[in-house]
């Protein structure tokens, strides 16, 4: 990555280390566990910051507590303002709570209901929760004009420098419970506040350690930004990752990422799930999807950290659980497991048998079948959708399915329909 170099930094490694002073009674240092399972998968010494164990299941409460606590009483007398796709929005409001600060948050129409819930839990009745807007952005841009119009102070998710400082605390926590020097630290990346926060703290302590930040394949905000030299919004993104889907990074955090991230991974939304699927079933850790991330970026440097010490933030814990039947599903679609197609079948009787006993394997399985019989036409599309056990079949079904006479469209995950079919 070419990065520009400064001559100074918005942030310094002391900013951090007076966060950490307010707020080490007040936050919970969180575990850094190493995580023999990965470790063995890639031959290396992983270790898990485990931010999904926060007080709030998130990272966020650091920052947005830190900003509160440094407001003057004269700021905070009106209350304060944020805006959140969920995880700050939580930090914000058990702030409020705690230092009892009237607060009005604004929230995107794509917060899972999970965290909505959790900001009214955190929050109790010193916060008020308004549901606006398709995407953080939009939320943002009333927050503001709301702020602007009631002279409140507006609590920032990630372009502030005492945000970020809070962040940092992240960095200070996992170099103190360490013994080994760190080669790689993987970190999620939306506004930037996390990265920016630790990788000042870290490359302070260990500038050998690369800082890897890792974002959303379809919202890669802060890589498009580094590579144009210039913050740079995004005309469109994929708000699955909505703990990360950022349309425009800060100023402050570019800043500070052009000097200290060494490399931005993006992570396919699919493969993200299937990590997630995967802390759970096979290390019990509930983990969102930008919590994720940094875990899904290390196949993508599987030859880097071979017998190297690694460190990946799971920065928040902040599932739906009614989200996971679509998360296995983009799992498997990612995996090469789960496929979707247009058949178009013959309308004369048996066609449908020949297709179950002549096309399909013995471990395939059919996982969605829409038809509807049309009698003037002699052919009629039906929406299939087929498991496989192995994504090695895929070639073979094909073959079977031309060498039967089936006329077939396979349907992308790039086209409009395989979100339909989701």
């Amino acid at each position: 990555m070419t990065r520009k170099e400064m001559t100074t930094s918005p942030l310094q490694i002391e900013d951090v280390i007076i966060a950490y002073q307010t707020l080490k009674d007040i936050v919970k240092h969180t575990p850094l566990q190493k995580d023999e399972v990965l470790s063995d998968r890639y031959d290396a010494n992983i270790y898990l910051k485990r931010e999904d164990l926060q007080l709030v299941r998130s990272f966020k409460l650091r920052g947005a507590y830190y900003l509160m606590k440094t407001l003057s009483g004269e700021q905070t007398e009106n209350g304060v303002v944020c805006a959140s796709a969920g995880n700050h929005a939580q930090g914000v409001a058990y702030a409020c709570r705690a230092l009892k600060v009237p607060g009005r948050i604004f929230m995107p129409t794509t917060t899972p209901r999970q965290k909505r819930d959790q900001v009214k839990q955190f929050g109790k009745d010193y916060i008020e929760v308004v549901i606006t807007g398709d995407t953080f952005d939009d939320s943002y841009a009333e927050a503001i004009h709301y702020q602007e119009a009631n002279d409140m102070a507006f609590i920032h998710p990630f372009d502030n420098e005492k945000t970020i400082a809070g962040q940092g605390t992240v960095g200070m926590e996992i170099m103190n419970d360490i013994d080994e020097n760190i080669d790689y630290l993987f970190s999620s990346i939306g506004g930037g506040g996390l990265i920016s926060g630790l990788s000042t703290y870290v490359k302070s302590i260990s500038p050998g350690t690369k800082i890897i930040g890792v974002e959303p394949g379809g919202a890669p905000s802060m890589k498009n930004s580094l590579a144009k030299n210039e913050v740079v919004a995004l005309q469109e993104m994929d708000k699955f990752v909505d703990g990360a889907a950022v349309k425009q990074v800060g100023n402050i955090t570019y800043e500070i990422c052009r000097r200290f991230v060494d490399d931005i991974v993006l992570a396919p939304e699919g493969k993200i799930c299937t990590t997630i699927l995967e802390l759970y079933n096979q290390h019990a850790i509930v983990a969102e999807p930008a919590g994720a991330m940094p875990i899904s970026a290390l196949d993508f440097y599987k030859d880097e950290i071979k017998g190297k010490t690694v460190v990946c933030v799971v920065s928040g814990g902040n599932n739906d659980i009614g989200r996971m039947a679509e998360m296995r599903e983009r799992s498997m679609v990612y995996e090469g497991l789960q496929h979707y197609f247009i058949v178009n079948f013959p309308q004369r009787a048996g066609a449908l048998r020949e297709f179950l006993n002549d096309v399909l394997g013995p471990d395939d399985d059919i996982t969605r079948f829409d038809y509807t019989k049309k009698n003037n036409k002699s052919i009629a599309p039906a929406l299939v959708g087929i498991e496989l056990a192995d994504a090695n079949d895929y070639p073979v079904l094909m073959e079977r399915m031309r060498a039967e006479g089936f006329i077939v469209d396979k349907i992308s995950a790039d086209d409009n329909m395989f979100n339909f079919v989701l």
